[in-house]
């Protein structure tokens, strides 16, 4: 997969992070997208990853606006190359019980966890199906399959963008395209460490494994679709979540 180019949105989070070593060690070109805003912490997350071996692209765009998302790809595909694979990585929480959930919590969530996907896959199918060949993932949650309180909005994001995978896979399928998504459980990254000891107690002991998921094993599903051999895999979500809940 030598000279091919990967964007992951949200590539300087945890998960984000982990996927784009998987996507380097393949060979790939990595560009980590972050928020205009943290500039300075991705040029820092950028300097720690280079002094680690890994030299990242970095590339600015807010993915929960189109016409941000459309130069942000612009300028990556004019500056590194075109992209060949998608990881729409990017989301937050803003959990609240419904009642009491504001409609800036929900519109938040909304777009950055499910208008992303669509902001930003926009900008790259088009080249993908023309030259034959790409791969797009979608990263999802146990919480998009099974729901959580607390998280209508999230939920909801995430159960969207299986939804979104599995139409774009039916009309990309036959150009070489494949669509997918990734539906990690419960991961240890900074977004889980805020829930608490107790909490995270408590949610551990209800997984079969007995443990948090390591990014890392996440990222290597994503690169494990995004490689030659999962050619005639489209369409489908994969679970990674410690057999917390099977289909």
């Amino acid at each position: 997969m030598s000279n091919r180019v990967a964007l992951v949105t949200g590539g300087i989070g945890g998960i984000g992070t982990a996927i784009c070593h998987k996507l380097a060690d393949q060979g790939l070109a990595v560009v980590a997208n972050h928020l205009p805003a943290e500039q300075e912490l991705a040029e820092s997350w950028q300097q720690t990853e280079r002094d680690k071996g890994y030299e990242f692209a970095l590339a600015a765009g807010n993915v929960a606006d189109f016409a941000d998302s459309r130069d942000m790809v612009q300028k990556v595909e004019a500056e590194v190359g075109p992209v060949d694979v998608l990881v729409n990585c990017a989301g937050i929480t803003r959990d609240k019980s419904f009642r009491k959930m504001e409609p800036e919590q929900w519109r938040a969530v909304i777009e950055t966890n499910l208008f992303s996907v669509f902001n930003v896959t926009k900008q790259v199918v088009e080249g993908m199906t023309s030259r034959g060949w790409g791969r797009i993932i979608n990263i999802s949650s146990v919480n998009g399959q099974q729901g959580q309180f607390g998280q209508t909005n999230y939920s909801a994001a995430k159960a969207g963008a299986h939804g979104f995978t599995m139409a774009l896979a039916r009309e990309t399928a036959a150009k070489g395209v494949t669509v997918n998504t990734v539906s990690p459980g419960y991961v240890e990254t900074a977004m889980t460490a805020s829930m608490g000891e107790e909490i995270l107690a408590q949610i551990v002991a209800t997984v079969p494994m007995g443990r948090l998921g390591r990014p890392d094993e996440v990222a290597a599903c994503v690169a494990f679709l995004a490689s030659e051999d999962a050619a005639y895999i489209t369409g489908t979500d994969l679970s990674v979540n410690g057999g917390f809940r099977m289909g």
